[in-house]
């Protein structure tokens, strides 16, 4: 018996049995059944909705539609955060960021679901089998507290894409090694080896001009060697830079260490500044584009599907558009490796970065029918047949037993970087203070990414901003 015709055969019985028979009268009591969400508009996304509708059948007998409002990421918080605050109760079910889950838990529209966990053996089961870093990030609010409120959706992290026609062209191979005697990485795993010193030397190597030759042939346009997201918008730089503090030592506001941990002397400090200095260094590698503040994971992603840059790094959400040659002239032409890290005077390579993805959440007026049957569907999607297609399909799972399958990496050339990244992940902020700090912060990173300030000036202003408003809230002492 094949999946399908297993979920069909369930589906069947379960509608079989929510009908009665009453004195030779038959009554359907099978309820039709609407869960709304919201959701960000990306492959992820669309790919859980695509398998919703071709597969899905709710065991409760039940008719469920998911009817889903696709939003742009640029669009995307505050189109839900003004439908959450209006008051409209538009959404049962929202794939929310993570860092939202502090504002509107305190805002009274996320729903706790501990009850729902611990009511449930099954779905206890499955959450506990997530990774911790993933668990943590999604779904707990204060963080790292066993007060839950998201299910995981779809997990993600940051991976080097590269083009292997030119990082192995043999000329290409020898020319940087006589530079800068070291082996230019062509595989995933010597990508995976990877420091931030390689990356850099590979964005020097590969800057090259129209006329220029690159793997032996005559560019007809300018050539990078590099990128990574560098963008004024939503988180964009923030999830570059807290990546370069990390790694470095340094570190942002830490919620968990709240009313006693501060922001002054930690986000400003020396070790933060020494991050932050590093990643802008690297700016002058990149497309000119980085310079205006408005390189986001979208335009870098563009700029490498192109052929326009050797290597980007980006999240693995995007990276099925790179695959297909009707959106990618590089599509042929890939390798994929784990994101750089920092070497450390051991030899170790520190690869600590901002995590990405987002977690299923329920808002508080969804009725107890429409709860039974998103945690039905919730369930559905964590079963490790759903998520073994999803992964195949493009996507990724944070369940254990799903990501250390052997076969799990045979899905994408990504996916050989994806366990690998996940005990490496942090998130920011859950505070409900998180959009002031980020949209302080992106302001902030803005004039240094375009030249207008340094790295100190820009991390004192911030630390100062977050100090004060933490204080003025209550938040820390």
């Amino acid at each position: 018996m094949t999946a399908m015709t297993k979920m069909k055969g369930l589906a069947t019985a379960a509608s079989f049995a929510a009908t009665l028979l009453v004195g030779g009268v038959t009554y359907a009591s099978a309820e039709e059944v609407t869960l709304t969400m919201a959701v960000p508009d990306w492959p992820p996304t669309r790919i859980m909705k695509k398998f919703f509708d071709e597969q899905y059948k709710p065991k409760s007998g039940n008719t469920v539609k998911l009817d889903v409002d696709f939003i742009p990421w640029p669009d995307f918080y505050t189109r839900v955060n003004a439908s959450l605050t209006s008051g409209e109760k538009k959404y049962n079910f929202i794939v929310s960021d993570s860092q939202w889950l502090g504002a509107f838990v305190e805002g009274g529209y996320f729903r706790k679901i501990n009850d729902l966990i611990d009511a449930d053996p099954e779905l206890k089961a499955t959450m506990e089998s997530m990774h911790p870093a993933v668990l943590n990030a999604y779904s707990t609010y204060p963080n790292s507290t066993p007060n839950y409120y998201g299910f995981p959706q779809f997990p993600d992290v940051l991976v080097t894409y590269g083009r292997k026609d030119v990082l192995c062209n043999d000329d290409e191979q020898a020319a940087f090694k006589a530079k800068y005697n070291e082996k230019l990485p062509c595989t995933g795993e010597e990508i995976d080896a990877m420091d931030w010193n390689t990356f850099e030397h590979v964005g020097e190597f590969f800057q090259r001009k129209k006329g220029d030759k690159l793997a032996g042939q005559v560019l007809d346009d300018d050539f990078y060697g590099i990128a990574y997201q560098a963008g004024k918008g939503y988180d964009f730089s923030t999830s570059s830079v807290h990546t370069f503090v990390w790694e470095h030592g340094g570190g942002i506001w830490d919620e968990t260490k709240a009313p006693t941990g501060h922001a002054e002397g930690v986000v400003n400090s020396p070790k933060s500044i020494e991050g932050m200095e590093h990643f802008l260094k690297l700016l002058k590698f990149m497309p000119p584009v980085v310079k205006t503040g408005t390189m986001d994971i979208f335009v870098s992603d563009q700029l490498f599907r192109e052929g326009k840059v050797a290597m980007n790094i980006d999240w693995i959400g995007l990276a099925e558009a790179s695959l297909d040659p009707k959106t990618s002239k590089v599509a042929d032409k890939l390798v994929f490796g784990l994101a750089p890290g920092l070497r450390g005077p051991d030899g170790k390579v520190n690869r600590t970065s901002q995590i990405g993805g987002q977690p299923f959440v329920l808002t508080t007026w969804t009725t107890p029918e429409q709860i039974k049957e998103a945690v039905g569907f919730v369930k559905w999607w964590l079963s490790p047949d759903i998520q073994n297609q999803f992964a195949a399909a493009g996507g990724q799972s944070a369940i254990k037993s799903v990501y250390s399958d052997p076969k799990y990496v045979t899905y994408r050339p990504w996916d050989r970087a994806w366990a690998n990244s996940l005990d490496w992940q942090k998130d920011m902020w859950h505070v409900p203070q998180f959009f002031e700090l980020l949209t302080q912060q992106q302001d902030q990173y803005d004039l240094a990414i375009t030249g207008k300030q340094d790295a100190k000036t820009t991390l004192d202003n911030i630390a100062k901003f977050q100090e004060d408003l933490l204080k003025n809230d209550g938040l820390i002492q």
